[in-house]
Parts: structure tokens; sequence; C-alpha cells
């Protein structure tokens, strides 16, 4: 029973983390990654759980934690030219990862960086103090190009092309140890590593005092939560009405299917084809903005947000059966497919929420 609730939690926070990017982005992202970096090393020290099939379910719950991320800027980002960058990139990688599933070759998860993450971080690490409106189109760029080549391009490398693990480099390359070796071992007969480590904590330090000291003067008191900075977000823009149809759609479209593609590549037991995946996923979301567009009168309050993601998760439920009996697929696991459901219900919920306020950014601020 305790190896089932330390996975329920683990899964819990995976899940629910995420959400707090909304309102506390910078907080949130980086638990996410830790979060995302720790639970198969929870799972394996503290349980003695079957991890077979887990990588699958966690490659799609990265794609879920960066999807909210990338829908926050909807809400949080009122400058149009920097969320355009943010969506280029998003869209750049979604697209990257999606042909690597499809083909399994990873030099084309080096030719489509993850670049969107840290981008989003070094965004909102702006917003901490300053108004991130005030960086130009030229340095709002600078940074994108900098984060892509000089960080993304070396680490995608290392990760996927090379496919060194660091602990294996660290204790054979640079320590000179077996991969047996204990760290406290390892590090007490590298004692120079000790020195070395000190000396860059304190050039860390020395950077950040001479960035915080050649940084304009803030814009106001630091904070990580956004609606404090009411200025730099969308959150006083009157949302604009939206019809059902319009390019909107084909975005969400558009995303959604790529996503439910990369579910279904690397969820355990799911092999439907990309054109059965998009097929569905249209469906799905045309008539998910048919309702989505009749609850949107009923208010924007959170409460009205669980409701309509519960009528979107039966109608997307009824959806799904009726495809099933039509066209007699059998080829989705009923946990898989839950999962997915729920999942890329979550994503149009949230999309629909927030989409207006995305609309009336980009009509009342100026892009020049």
């Amino acid at each position: 029973m305790s190896d089932e609730l330390i996975f329920v939690a683990v899964l819990a926070l995976r899940l629910g983390v995420p959400l707090l990017i909304f309102r506390f982005p910078l907080p949130a992202i980086v638990a996410a990654l830790v979060i995302d970096a720790a639970d198969q090393t929870i799972f394996q020290n503290n349980t003695d759980l079957d991890l077979e099939g887990y990588q699958g379910y966690d490659k799609a719950l990265d794609v879920y934690y960066l999807a909210i991320a990338y829908l926050s800027t909807f809400r949080n980002w009122a400058d149009p030219f920097a969320a355009r960058v943010a969506q280029f990139l998003w869209y750049y990688r979604l697209v990257g990862v999606v042909a690597f599933e499809l083909t399994q070759e990873r030099a084309l998860l080096l030719v489509f960086p993850n670049t969107f993450e840290y981008f989003f971080i070094c965004y909102e690490v702006v917003r901490l103090a300053w108004d991130p409106r005030r960086l130009s189109h030229r340095q709002v760029i600078g940074l994108a190009a900098f984060i892509w080549i000089v960080v993304k391009l070396p680490q995608e490398w290392w990760i996927h092309i090379a496919q060194l693990d660091f602990t294996d480099f660290m204790k054979e390359d640079v320590f000179g140890v077996s991969v047996e070796t204990s760290w406290g071992t390892a590090i007490g007969e590298n004692l120079w590593f000790l020195v070395l480590l000190a000396v860059l904590v304190v050039a860390i330090v020395l950077a950040v005092r001479w960035a915080i000291g050649a940084a304009p003067r803030p814009d106001w008191p630091f904070s990580v939560d956004v609606d404090r900075h009411r200025t730099s977000t969308r959150l006083d823009a009157g949302p604009q009405r939206t019809r059902v149809f319009e390019w909107d759609l084909a975005e969400k479209a558009a995303l959604t299917a790529l996503i439910a593609i990369i579910f279904s590549q690397v969820i355990p037991n799911t092999e439907l084809t990309p054109l059965g995946v998009v097929l569905t996923v249209s469906l799905v979301v045309v008539a998910n903005a048919v309702v989505s567009q009749w609850l949107a009168a009923r208010g924007r309050s959170w409460a009205a947000a669980g409701g309509s993601f519960l009528a979107m998760v039966s109608i997307n439920a009824v959806i799904v059966i009726v495809f099933e009996l039509v066209f007699g697929s059998r080829d989705v696991n009923v946990p898989a497919g839950l999962f997915l459901l729920l999942l890329l219900t979550l994503v149009i919920t949230l999309y629909d929420r927030y989409r207006p306020l995305r609309s009336a950014g980009y009509g009342s601020i100026d892009m020049s």
C-alpha cells in the first residue's frame, strides 16, 4: 500500500504542480522540472513497483507541463512579440518530437531543440522585478538565439546524440573511478573538486551581484506571483468574444493533434496510426468548440472552468466510444485511453479558457 501511495503522490504532483504555472510561473515550472528529474529515482529507491512502461507516461507528462506553460502565455504575456516567439519555439519543438517519435531518428531532437522551456524561464525571471515588455524585439530574439545555440544545442547533443550519462561521465572521465564507486569515495579521492566547486560558487555569486547592479531600476517589488504585476499580464484586458470557427480553432486542432500523436507513440500498448489520431482529435476539437462556446457564457470563474472540464470529459468519452463502435478499433487499452483523454481534455479546456485573453492582448497592444 505504501508503494501505491508514493506513486499516487508523485503522479498528483506531476499533474497538479504544472497548473500553478498560470499564477506562479517561475517556481511552478522549476518544480515541475525537479519532479520530472526525481520521480523515477524516488520510485526506484522507495518502492518495489514495476516501472516497465512508465517511461512512456513520463514523456507524456513532460509534454503536458510544457503545454501548460505555453497556454499560460495566453494569460500572462502582454507583449505580443515575445508571445509569438514563444509560440514559434513551442510548435517547432513539438513538431520535432512528433517527427522523432514516428521515425526514432535521434538527430531530429538536435535539429528541433527544446528552446521554448528555457526561454519561458528566462522571461519569467525578468518579470520577478522588471516589466518584461521593456525588452526590445532584438533583445527577445537575442535571448532566444543565445539559449538555442549556446545552451540547448550542446545539451541536446550530449543527451540525444552522444547519449552520455552525467553520472558516468563525472565518475569515469572527471574523477577517474568506476561507475560503481560511491560519490563520497569519488570526491574524497579528488579533493580538488571541492576547491573548484567553491570557486564556481563564488564566481556565480559575484556574477549575480554584478548583473543585479548593472540591471535597470526594478519596476515593482520582487514577487513570483504574476497577479501582483497585472500591468505585465492580460488579466485586466476585456476578453474578446470569439467565434466557434476561426483561426484559433485550427491552432487548437493542430496543438491537440500533435500532443495526441506523441501520447499515442510513447504510452505503452497504444498503437493508433497518426492519421487515426488526427481524425479522432479533429472530431473532438470541433465538438468541444461548439460546447465550450455555449459554456463560456456561464462565466470565467474556476467553478465554471471545472464544470466545463467535467462536461468536456463526458462529451469526449462519448465521442471516443462512438468512434470505437463505428470503426471497431481495439488498439488502445482502457487505462492508456483514459489517461490520454483526460490530459487532452484538460489542455482543450484551458486553451478555451484563456484564448479570449490572448485575442484581447493582441488586439489592444501596439506591435511596433
